[in-house]
């Protein structure tokens, strides 16, 4: 399909953009597509690469790849390659980007609770699960889903209820 550019009408059209809120497409030549600010990348990428820039621009993640800890020098994208940060004040440098990677790896969770040992009787048991369904009815009341917070106060009284009687 060989397709002349709708900007300058003389050279091929080998780029081709689909806007999709308009549901418009138009095709440019190279040098009227890098004029609109078009980013053409002679370097072919592979579909992984593709999505990755995608949703780096889409995230704003990019920016925070060269982010740095004024303390430590360590940037987020030294981070997500090594795995490990470089100083304890990189927690609150890094904030916005950390806090939902840790909530993926945690089931949600950002805060340490501790866990409860196996040998540990009915009551730290029950006193455990308490302060996780209190965290959870908070969270629930926050988020305004009343349906949940009822079942998770239910759930607290139920708990509750033998300790007490």
């Amino acid at each position: 399909m060989d397709v002349a550019c709708e900007h300058c009408k003389k050279a091929k059209a080998t780029v081709h953009i689909t806007d999709v809120p308009e549901k418009r497409e138009r095709h440019l030549c190279e040098a009227c597509a890098q004029s609109e600010g078009v980013i053409i990348k002679q370097t072919h990428q592979t579909t992984t690469e593709i999505l990755q820039e995608f949703i780096k621009q889409k995230t704003g993640l990019g920016a925070v790849d060269e982010q740095a800890c004024p303390h430590c020098g360590v940037t987020f994208r030294e981070f997500r390659a090594k795995g490990q940060l470089g100083c304890p004040r990189d927690y609150e440098v890094f904030r916005e980007a950390l806090i939902p990677m840790i909530q993926r790896a945690h089931g949600s969770a950002t805060h340490h609770i501790g866990k409860v040992p196996s040998t540990a009787d009915e009551t730290v048991r029950r006193q455990t699960g308490a302060f996780k369904l209190r965290r959870e009815l908070d969270q629930a009341i926050q988020d305004e889903n009343y349906e949940l917070a009822a079942r998770v106060r239910d759930q607290l009284k139920a708990l509750d209820g033998p300790a007490s009687a």
